[in-house]
């Protein structure tokens, strides 16, 4: 039974449709498509983990990762840029807590989110 909730800005249906059929059996998913409405989702759901892609409209992923761990009501939650981009040190200079290139490898998403999801005060 699902007990994690995990916030995912993609934009990319393929990559939604992938993302929905590795992590559904076991998280809650909420799925958003442009930058916005990550934050805003971000600070009504209050989810365990935020995945982002550097890709979204309105405002990029490296944007909306800046603007939550400037907020203090969502800077505690684990962000993952996960991207086609190779831009992990802008991503970490962000504030993400992780970074993973595309193309989909389940084995290595699953260490990285095991990870972020087992720091003190997470629920895994």
């Amino acid at each position: 039974m699902p007990s994690s909730t995990l916030l995912i800005g993609e934009r990319d249906p393929f990559m939604r449709r992938t993302l929905n059929h590795f992590l559904a059996p076991r998280f809650h998913l909420h799925f958003v498509d442009d930058g916005p409405t990550v934050i805003e989702a971000a600070r009504s759901l209050n989810p365990h983990l935020i995945i982002l892609e550097i890709l979204l409209p309105g405002q990029d992923g490296l944007q909306v990762c800046r603007a939550l761990k400037g907020d203090p009501s969502t800077r505690e939650i684990p962000t993952l840029v996960f991207t086609w981009l190779n831009a992990e040190e802008r991503a970490l200079l962000a504030g993400a807590d992780a970074f993973l290139l595309k193309p989909f490898d389940a084995s290595l998403f699953s260490d990285i989110l095991q990870r972020l999801l087992s720091r003190p005060g997470e629920t895994p």
